[in-house]
């Protein structure tokens, strides 16, 4: 039996576009499970970019009134949550797949380890954790600690949230 040399052509170039996929689906997982061990990068110091997003002024004045605010993100859409849920992010949050999450995303674009939202202060700062797909504020890429203002828009994968503060 002779075999057209086009379906042969055509059986290689899938084979090797499918190893090229697997090995591609190997290194993500084996990135991710290799910063879940290392743990978070650290953070010391004031925030590059603090004085305001392109949105938003930085927060400032009285410090009092800001430590007495209560942030929450507002789940706008995101698999296995129900849209208008709340997630109060208290001293902080992290935001993943894993089980270290303290904001679970039953979302296959999130990382185990996705963002971290952290307090400073009056401010809540939004941080991707070198995540495979990034996390988006507004729209934009996360290229770095971000102040977080009321009714910001975080993305991550499919999962959409809106920042809040309300007072205590």
């Amino acid at each position: 039996m002779i075999l057209d040399p086009f379906s042969v052509l055509l059986k290689y170039g899938f084979l090797a576009v499918l190893y090229i996929f697997l090995l591609w689906v190997s290194r993500s997982a084996l990135k991710d499970l290799r910063r879940g061990a290392q743990g978070p990068p650290s953070y010391a110091g004031p925030i590059a970019g603090a004085e305001g997003t392109s949105m938003h002024a930085a927060a400032g004045g009285n410090e009092a009134a800001l430590s007495a605010l209560d942030p929450r993100l507002v789940v706008e859409r995101a698999p296995g949550h129900a849209p208008g849920m709340e997630y109060e992010v208290g001293p902080g949050a992290i935001l993943g797949r894993g089980d270290q999450a303290e904001i679970r995303l039953e979302d296959p674009f999130a990382s185990s380890r996705h963002a971290r939202l952290t307090r400073q202060g009056g401010v809540v700062i939004l941080e991707d954790l070198g995540s495979t797909n990034g996390t988006y504020l507004n729209e934009e890429l996360v290229g770095g600690p971000q102040p977080l203002h009321p009714g910001d828009r975080v993305r991550i994968g499919d999962s959409e949230f809106t920042y809040l503060e309300a007072l205590d």
